[in-house]
């Protein structure tokens, strides 16, 4: 059974693997930001084939959504030759509750110029498993498999993956990875999440390659200041190294 599935073109229908954990009666946020970048993937495969590559994906979280069916439409904001910017819109019963506006890039050979500052983190088979759901409830948290090595509190580097596939049909790399990219609000926690509700309010992932595998890496730090603001910042791995970074702001609010 996938996270969703489709119900019509631009209809799908979470399954029992979406559920969330603030709330299990509401999605976890996840499988919804992948989804939009899979209509963002099939989009931009329907109108052209130069094969643009999604370099930012920066969704916006405008409220919750219920274990319900919802819509996703998507519109081209700046098209190009070379850079296009595209936003994919994900409603529930005509209420717009994600928005994903993201950034498309041409292809060109920077080879002789790749390479990164960022430190890499050990490999996945070095880290020790760690089960997410003592922290967390929720169908979502439930199917995916981490390993974590935790420095302290707010501070981890970690492995995540999943048996699950977004939808029964082919999805991208990005897409594939977007699945977990929302983890990292919860996946090193700060605070007792019993006794302060932080969630956040939005999500920027910058991705200077595509991740290849199944399995994604973070390095997270988690902040928080003085004034119920909190900041979730990871860089993304895959197993050649780092990919890109994963930023989320937080509402932090005592109970």
């Amino acid at each position: 059974m996938p996270y969703f599935e489709r119900v019509s073109a631009t209809e799908f229908r979470p399954t029992e693997h979406v559920s969330g954990g603030w709330n299990t009666a509401e999605q976890h946020i996840a499988p919804p930001m992948a989804l939009l970048a899979h209509a963002v993937e099939q989009d931009r495969d329907a109108r052209r084939d130069d094969g643009l590559r999604l370099a930012r994906l920066s969704y916006d979280i405008l409220g919750t959504l219920p274990m319900d069916t919802v819509d996703v439409q998507v519109s081209t904001m700046r098209p190009g030759r070379t850079i296009e910017l595209v936003e994919a819109r994900l409603r529930h019963d005509g209420r717009p509750a994600l928005i994903l506006r993201a950034w498309l890039l041409d292809q060109r050979d920077t080879a002789a110029l790749e390479g990164t500052e960022f430190d890499p983190i050990p490999p996945e088979d070095q880290l020790p498993p760690w089960d997410p759901s003592t922290v967390w409830p929720g169908g979502f948290i439930a199917s995916t498999q981490v390993k974590r090595s935790q420095m302290r509190p707010g501070r981890a580097a970690y492995w995540v993956r999943s048996q699950i596939p977004l939808l029964d049909e082919p999805c991208g790399p990005i897409a594939r990875a977007a699945r977990f990219f929302d983890i990292a609000n919860g996946a090193t926690v700060r605070a007792d999440p019993q006794q302060v509700a932080f969630p956040n309010l939005d999500l920027t992932a910058h991705l200077f390659r595509d991740p290849v595998g199944e399995a994604v890496g973070f390095d997270t730090r988690v902040s928080t200041g003085p004034n119920g603001t909190g900041l979730t910042e990871s860089v993304i791995h895959d197993t050649l190294g780092p990919v890109g970074t994963v930023n989320q702001i937080q509402t932090v609010r005592p109970r």
